[in-house]
C-alpha cells in the first residue's frame, strides 16, 4: 500500500471580493491507489465532519502521493 496525501478543497470570495481556494481539510491515507484513497478519504471526511456528503464543505478534491511513508 502507498500514503496519500487528500486535500478538500473550496473556492470562497475574500475581502474585495476576490476568489480565494481554502483548504478545508487534510488527510494521509493508506491505499492501493488514488481511487481507493479518494473514497477511504471521502468517507473519513464525512465522518470527521458529521456530513452527509463531502460536497457540503467542499469543492473539489485533490490527492497526491505522500512524498514521505507515515
Amino acid at each position: 500500500m502507498s500514503t496519500y496525501v487528500v486535500r478538500f478543497m473550496k473556492d470562497v470570495l475574500g475581502e474585495c471580493g476576490r476568489q480565494s481556494e481554502v483548504c478545508q481539510g487534510t488527510l494521509e491515507i493508506d491505499a492501493i491507489d488514488e481511487n481507493e484513497a479518494t473514497e477511504r478519504a471521502k468517507a473519513k471526511f464525512c465522518k470527521d465532519q458529521a456530513l452527509h456528503h463531502w460536497s457540503l464543505h467542499a469543492d473539489r478534491i485533490q490527492v497526491r502521493p505522500s512524498d514521505f511513508p507515515s
